[in-house]
C-alpha cells in the first residue's frame, strides 16, 4: 500500500490530502459539506479520476445529510418524504457531476450512490447509514481494484525494470496505491526493484510535485525529465515501456488521459517501445463512441501564465489550456484493468459484455 491517505472519512467528514500543496507541505483539508467537495475537487485539492469519484460519493453524502436536517420528517408523509428526498438529490447530483466534466470515474460513483433507494428504507435514519456504507464500500472496492490491476500489471509486464510514466496516476489520483504506479509498486515489491522517468507535467507539474513525491515517499527510484525530453530519453533507449493511467476510455478505446499524453503515445510508437494504460473498469466508457465525442476540460489560462506566485508571460496573451488530450486507439498496447488486459477496440466490447 501507498504509505499515505489520498483521502479519509472521519467521524462523517472528508478528510483529503491537499495536493496542491505538495511537495512543500502536506495539509489536510477538512469537507464537512458538499459544497467544500465541490470546492476541492474544482480546485484539484483533489485529483486523479478515481480519486474524484471516491471523493464525490461522500461528498453526495454529505450533500444528502444537508438535505435530511432542512426535511421536517416527523410531520410529512412517506410519499411526500420521498417526492421531497428524490429532488434534492437530483440537485445534488448534478451539483457534483459539473465539478469537472471529462473524468468519467465521477459520473460512475454518484451513479453508484444513486442506486441506493430511499424508498427501500424505513426511515431517513437508514438512509443516510445506507449511503454512507455505500461510500466507504466504494474507497474500499477502488483500493482493492488498484491492487488487482497492479497484479495483473506485474504479470504482464514480466521482467520490466525502467518505465517512463505521465502525470500522476498513483496513490494520490485514486483511494489508494494507484493504476500506473500500483503496477509500478507491483513490480517493485516481485523485482526488489524498478527505475522509474517521470515527467514534470505542465502546466500543473503533477509529475514533478506529486508522483516525484509520492514514488519517493515509498523508495522507489525516479529520475524527473521535463515534457520535452521524452523522445531524446527514448532513442537511447534506457526504457522498456511507457505506462500511464487514464479519466476516460472510450467505446472504440480512445484513451482521454492528461495533456501530453498523446505526444508520448506517438513518441512510443515511432521508437518501437509499448505504451500502456492502466485503469479501473469504472473508466472504461462503452457509451461513448470515441475521443472525438468526449468533451476536454478548458482549464484556467493562468495555470500556463506562471506557477504559484511566479509569472512569465506578458498579459493579454493568447493562451489555451485544455486539461487532457485523446490518444487514438492504434497507439495503444493494451490497457491493463482488473478484469484483464485488453488489446484494441474488439478486446474491449469483448470484457465488455463479460458479466463479473
Amino acid at each position: 500500500m501507498s504509505s499515505f491517505k489520498t483521502m479519509d472519512w472521519v467521524d462523517g467528514n472528508l478528510h483529503l490530502l491537499d495536493q496542491t500543496k505538495l511537495p512543500s507541505s502536506e495539509e489536510i483539508v477538512i469537507c464537512k459539506t458538499m459544497d467544500d467537495v465541490c470546492v476541492s475537487i474544482k480546485k484539484m485539492v483533489v485529483r486523479g479520476a478515481p480519486a474524484i469519484g471516491c471523493a464525490a460519493a461522500f461528498g453526495y453524502v454529505l450533500g444528502v445529510r444537508s438535505l435530511a436536517k432542512d426535511l421536517n420528517v416527523e410531520n410529512m408523509s412517506s410519499e411526500s418524504c420521498f417526492n421531497l428526498v428524490t429532488k434534492g438529490k437530483g440537485k445534488i447530483y448534478y451539483s457534483l457531476l459539473k465539478t469537472r466534466p471529462t473524468a468519467v470515474n465521477l459520473e460512475w460513483a454518484l451513479k453508484q450512490m444513486q442506486s441506493v433507494d430511499y424508498k427501500e428504507h424505513e426511515s431517513m435514519e437508514s438512509y443516510l447509514n445506507a449511503i454512507e456504507s455505500k461510500a466507504i464500500c466504494l474507497l474500499k472496492e477502488d483500493i482493492n481494484t488498484n491492487l488487482k490491476i497492479g497484479e495483473i500489471g506485474a504479470d504482464f509486464l514480466g521482467q520490466c525494470r525502467s518505465v517512463l510514466t505521465h502525470c500522476n496516476a498513483g496513490g494520490l489520483a485514486t483511494g489508494g496505491y494507484g493504476t500506473a504506479l500500483g503496477v509500478i509498486r507491483s513490480i517493485k515489491n516481485r523485482l526488489g526493484d524498478i527505475n522509474v522517468f517521470a515527467t514534470e507535467t505542465r502546466p500543473l507539474l503533477q509529475g514533478a510535485r506529486l508522483t516525484a513525491w509520492e514514488l519517493t515517499k515509498d523508495d522507489i527510484p525516479v529520475t524527473l525529465i521535463t515534457d520535452s525530453m521524452c523522445g531524446a530519453l527514448m532513442q537511447t533507449r534506457e526504457i522498456d515501456a511507457v505506462i500511464v493511467g487514464a479519466d476516460r476510455i472510450t467505446a472504440n478505446g480512445d484513451v482521454v488521459n492528461k495533456i501530453g499524453t498523446y505526444t508520448v503515445s506517438v513518441l512510443a510508437k515511432e521508437n518501437g517501445i509499448p505504451f500502456y494504460v492502466a485503469a479501473p473498469w469504472s473508466t472504461v466508457d462503452l457509451v461513448t463512441p470515441s475521443g472525438r465525442d468526449v468533451e476536454i476540460e478548458q482549464r484556467n489560462v493562468n495555470e500556463v501564465r506562471g506557477f504559484g506566485d511566479s509569472v512569465w508571460v506578458q498579459e493579454n496573451l493568447n493562451i489555451f489550456n485544455p486539461a487532457f488530450d485523446v490518444t487514438p486507439v492504434e497507439y495503444v498496447s493494451a490497457v491493463i484493468t482488473e478484469r484483464g488486459v485488453i488489446r484494441g477496440r474488439f478486446d474491449i466490447q469483448k470484457w465488455g459484455n463479460h458479466e463479473f
